[in-house]
This record gives structure tokens, C-alpha cells and sequence, in this order.
């Protein structure tokens, strides 16, 4: 029983204890939450006051930045105005000094307008008086103004005639001073190191026999000793009353060597039949084969030219047999080599490109007896087959002007084959051509008009010429010498160069009584 109450009590006391606290608690809550509250207020209030402040803050700062931004602008307004203020003042004085210039003009025209009439009235006045004055002269001078003009057209010409005459002979002279002093020296030195000996044209070759016994056996019995030989080398045998020697006689030098070499082994042998003249001569051809092999490298290595073909080489070799004026044309070529070669390292060129041009200038000489053509043309068709350059063909082609020079090369090829051939005791030629050559120098010097009387003289290299001194002015032998050089080089084939010297003479003759 008590302890139920007790339970009870203490139930009761435990209920009232959790209300008294919920109480409690209720109250605190309802007192936090109006102090919650009012802070809360407070803290609105506080803002509003913040917002506000900046708010007014703002709007100063704002009518700040307009203000300023007024003032800036009514500034810029005024600088703009202020431009364009003196702009048009600038425009409106342009304006006023066109206006002016303008003024200036029309009266400047105006004053032209009038001196134009009166320069038209004064060229009018004075083509009248010209015309008088020309009617008086005609009167006077008894000849019309076209008459008169070609009167002074005349004189003039005459006049510019000898002007450019004397003007010729001075740019000549002075050309030639300095181009003789370099060419002088030049070809001087040439000659100088290429002299060699020339040897006389043959067409036949004479072979010493010990006794003439020999000729009856050279024979043989019924000629058919000497008809073997003159079949195997195409060379005829002249046995005639000539004591001991034998006359070989041929156009073709190789072959004609041929037979000589051959015929002196078979003296010297003494064996002579057909088998044994069979025999010697391919030993003498083959004798005569190597000889041109060596000839044409001695050539070469005379000039110091390699790299040639060998049959190019054996052809120059064979040069060594052919002759040309009587001038040996191996010879001709190395001393065309060397000159050429010479002059090239003189004016800066390639000496060894002048030097293989010159030896090969007459390659064509070796076979021109055996094919048709000139020996120009057949030595072209040759260097092309052996593959040569276009600076050799062209200076090769060029050597007789068949072709027009197209290097400095070729230039010197044709200097160098005048010197060569031109020189004193380089070639002959036969006194018909030597004849024919001087009477058409002289013929065709004494057709010019003026010219008295006309001499070749030292051989055909200068011609002497006289001329009227009453028809030919001292200015005017100029141009006769320079038209008589001109038709003297298109007229007439002449090795080197041939002089024209003109001759005037004017006497005073007088006497005293």
C-alpha cells in the first residue's frame, strides 16, 4: 500500500515536475524569440540607415561625374567651335586671294589677247618686208630664192665635207697610234717565236741512183719492173738522159714519198723484181704512215695540244707532205698555233683554245685531194665527226671568211693564218697571179677621178698614188684613200694587207727680172 503511494507520489511529483518544466521552457523560448526579434529589427533598421547612406553617396558621386562630364564636354564644344571658326576664316581668305588671282588672270589674258595682235600685225609686216627684200636680192643677184638656197646647200655640204673629212683622218691617225703600238708589240712578239723555215712546192721528187746501170734494171725486161711500181704507187718514173738519178712524178706527196722511200730500198737492195718492188712498197708505206704518226704528235706536243683523236693526229701528220704556195702546211699550221696562242695570252683569252683552233685551221688540206669540196668545208665536216667544239668549227669555218666570226677566237685564227702566209719567205706564188694581181691594183686605183697616175710597187704591198692637185683637196685624199681601200679589198684577193699612199703636189713657180 505504501509503496503504491509512493509510486504514485512520485508519478504525481514527476508529472508536475516535467509540466513545470515545459513551462519553463515555453517561457524561455517566448523570451528569446522576442529578443530574436527585436535584434532582428534592429539589424533591418541598421541596413535601411546603411542603404540609405549609400544611396546618397551614389547620387553625389553621380551628379559629380555629370558635372564633370558637363564641363568636359561644354569644353570640347568650345575647342570644336573655335576650330571651325578658323577654318572658315582660312576658307575665307583662299576664297578672297582666288578672287584676286582670278583679277590677276583675266587681265593677264587680256594683255596676252593684245600682244598676240600685235605680234601677228608685226609677223605679218615683216613676211611683207621679207618679201620685199627677198624680190630686191633676186634682182640684185639675178637668180630666184630656191636658186640661192641650193647655192648655199652646196657650199655647206662642201664645206661639212671636208670638215668631216679632216675630222676622219684625226680620229684615224689617233685610233692608229695607240692600236699600232699594242698590235705592234703583240704580233712582233708572235713572229718573233714562231719563225720556222718554209720549203718550196714540188711535184716531183728526183731519187740519185749509184750508176745508170740501174735504170735498165728499174726497167726490167719489157718495163715490167717500173710498170709494178708506178701501179702499186700511183707515181710516175721519168727515166731519161739525167745521169744517175730517176724523176718521180705525182700530184699526191704521200704517195710520191711512197714511191721514193721504196725505190732507195730497192737500189740499195739491189733485188729489183714485181714481188720484191711488192714488198718495199708496204714497207715504205708503212714507214711513211708511221712517220705522219709521229710528225702529227710531234705537232701536237709542240703546242702543247693533248686529247686529240688519233686520226686526227695521223691527218696532221700528214700535212707534213702537202704544201700550199710553196709553204708547208704542217709548218703553217703550228706556227698559225703558236701566233694565235701568243696574241690570245696577250688579250687575256684562252691560249690553249687559240692554239688547237690554229693547228686544226687546215685539217681539211690532208684529204681535200681525195674528196670534192673546199678544204674549209671538208676540215668542218671532219672536226664535227671527231666531235670537236663550236669555238673550234667556227674559228675553223671562219679562217677564209666563208662564215662571219662568231668568237674572238676565230678573229684571231684569221690574224694569225694573215701573218703566217703573209710574212716575207712564207709563200710564193707564180708570176702570172703575181702579174694579174698588180695590173688590176693599178687599174683600179687610176679609175678614181682625180688620180693622175698609179705604181705598184714592193710587190704588190703599197700602191702610190698621184692625184690632180687642182681637183683633189688636201681633206678630200682622206676619203679617196678611205673608197680606194674599199673597192681594193672587195676587188682583189692579196695575201696580208696592201698600203695606199696618196700623193698631192702643188708648185709655185715665179721668176725674177
Amino acid at each position: 500500500m505504501e509503496t503504491s503511494v509512493v509510486v504514485s507520489i512520485c508519478l504525481i511529483v514527476f508529472a508536475v515536475g516535467i509540466a513545470i518544466g515545459f513551462f519553463i521552457r515555453k517561457m524561455i523560448s517566448e523570451k528569446k524569440i522576442g529578443s530574436a526579434k527585436k535584434q532582428a529589427e534592429s539589424i533591418i533598421e541598421e541596413a535601411r540607415k546603411n542603404v540609405e547612406n549609400e544611396k546618397r553617396e551614389m547620387l553625389l558621386q553621380a551628379k559629380e561625374e555629370i558635372h564633370k562630364n558637363r564641363v568636359e564636354l561644354e569644353k570640347e564644344i568650345k575647342e570644336r567651335r573655335n576650330e571651325m571658326q578658323r577654318l572658315e576664316r582660312r576658307v575665307l581668305q583662299k576664297e578672297e586671294g582666288l578672287d584676286k588671282k582670278s583679277e590677276s588672270l583675266e587681265q593677264k589674258e587680256e594683255l596676252l589677247n593684245k600682244k598676240t595682235k600685235e605680234t601677228q600685225q608685226l609677223k605679218e609686216e615683216l613676211e611683207e618686208s621679207i618679201q620685199k627684200q627677198t624680190a630686191e636680192l633676186e634682182k640684185i643677184a639675178g637668180m630666184t630664192a630656191e636658186e640661192a638656197k641650193q647655192a648655199l646647200i652646196q657650199s655647206i655640204e662642201h664645206e661639212v665635207k671636208l670638215e668631216t673629212a679632216l675630222m676622219i683622218k684625226n680620229t684615224e691617225m689617233n685610233a692608229r697610234e695607240e692600236a699600232n703600238k699594242k698590235a705592234r708589240n703583240i704580233i712582233a712578239t708572235a713572229i718573233q717565236k714562231c719563225a720556222a723555215d718554209q720549203v718550196a712546192e714540188h711535184t716531183v721528187s728526183v731519187v740519185a741512183l749509184p750508176n745508170d746501170e740501174m735504170k735498165g734494171r728499174i726497167i726490167g725486161r719489157e718495163g715490167r719492173n717500173i710498170k709494178a711500181l708506178e701501179t702499186l704507187t700511183g707515181i710516175d718514173l721519168i727515166i731519161d738522159d739525167t745521169p744517175e738519178a730517176v724523176i718521180l712524178s705525182g700530184f699526191d706527196p704521200v704517195r710520191r714519198e711512197v714511191a721514193r722511200i721504196a725505190l732507195e730500198k730497192l737500189v740499195l737492195d739491189g733485188r729489183i723484181h714485181p714481188t720484191r718492188i711488192e714488198e718495199m712498197v708496204e714497207k715504205a708505206k708503212a714507214e711513211v704512215e708511221e712517220t705522219m704518226r709521229e710528225a702529227g704528235e710531234e705537232a701536237c706536243f709542240s703546242v702543247n695540244i693533248h686529247n686529240l683523236h688519233p686520226d686526227l693526229i695521223r691527218l696532221l701528220g700528214k700535212l707534213k707532205y702537202r704544201t700550199s704556195y710553196g709553204q708547208n702546211v704542217l709548218i703553217h699550221s703550228i706556227e698559225v698555233a703558236h701566233i694565235a696562242g701568243l696574241m690570245a695570252s696577250e688579250l687575256g683569252l684562252n691560249p690553249d683554245m687559240a692554239k688547237r683552233a690554229g693547228l686544226l685551221h687546215d685539217i681539211g688540206k690532208a684529204i681535200d685531194q681525195e674528196m670534192e669540196g673546199s678544204h674549209v668545208e671538208i676540215g668542218v665536216e671532219l672536226l664535227k665527226k671527231y666531235k670537236e667544239c663550236d669555238e673550234v668549227l667556227n674559228a675553223v669555218e671562219a679562217h677564209h671568211e666563208d662564215v662571219e666570226p662568231q668568237t674572238i677566237t676565230a678573229i684571231l685564227i684569221q690574224a694569225a693564218d694573215s701573218v703566217s702566209a703573209a710574212r716575207p719567205g712564207a709563200r710564193k706564188e707564180t708570176l702570172e697571179a703575181y702579174i694579174k694581181r698588180i695590173e688590176k691594183i693599178e687599174e683600179i686605183t687610176t679609175s678614181f677621178k682625180g688620180v693622175d697616175k698609179s705604181f705598184a710597187i714592193q710587190a704588190g704591198r703599197e700602191v702610190r698614188i698621184i692625184v690632180n692637185p687642182e681637183e683633189i683637196s688636201d681633206a678630200e685624199m682622206t676619203l679617196l684613200a678611205r673608197d680606194i681601200v674599199k673597192r681594193i679589198e672587195s676587188d682583189v684577193n692579196y695575201p696580208g694587207q696592201i698600203k695606199v699612199n696618196i700623193v698631192r703636189e702643188t708648185r709655185a713657180v715665179d721668176y725674177a727680172k
